[in-house]
């Protein structure tokens, strides 16, 4: 499967701005910021700081648009050509919202829980490989498909949110 880097950006820009509305109106919200172009945050591989009465929250945001297939892609190397690791791999986000943009459907996954689950878990899951152009030249994005219903039943504290 091939997406160019712009389909790309133009589905995670739909799930930032999907999600930060639903996070801005929830009572227990004071504060959204999107560091999504914040060099620091994008190194710990962080998008949404939500900050609730209790806690500051860390999110990474997922967005898809391929939602029939009944599975999530978690990514294992962002970069094949380059050796870079996936987003799922080294997030340092507090939960993973992966938003599929056409159905507004919301897992929130909790991290780390969610990656040292599927580290146990990964090569039982079908690995798949997408390719985008840039430019003249493309990379390829690695990861592993995996049923909504395993991880749901198999990782605790993950929930299905319709937008």
């Amino acid at each position: 499967m091939t997406y160019t880097m712009h389909e790309a950006q133009e589905v995670a820009k739909l799930g930032a701005i999907d999600i930060s509305a639903w996070l801005r109106s929830k009572p227990e919200t004071i504060s959204v910021v999107n560091v999504e172009n914040d060099p620091d945050y994008q190194r710990r591989d962080v998008d949404l700081i939500w900050t609730t009465h209790s806690s500051e929250i860390l999110i990474e945001i997922k967005g898809d648009r391929w939602n029939k297939t009944r599975n999530l892609f978690f990514e294992t190397k962002s970069n094949l050509e380059k050796g870079t690791s996936g987003c799922f791999m080294y997030t340092e986000a507090d939960w993973l919202f992966y938003y599929f943009v056409n159905t507004r459907q919301l897992y929130r996954l909790p991290m780390p829980k969610t990656r040292e689950w599927f580290l146990i878990t990964m090569r039982r899951f079908r690995e798949r490989a997408t390719t985008t152009p840039v430019g003249n030249s493309y990379y390829t994005n690695v990861g592993r498909l995996v049923p909504i219903t395993t991880v749901m039943m198999e990782v605790a504290g993950i929930k299905m949110e319709q937008l």
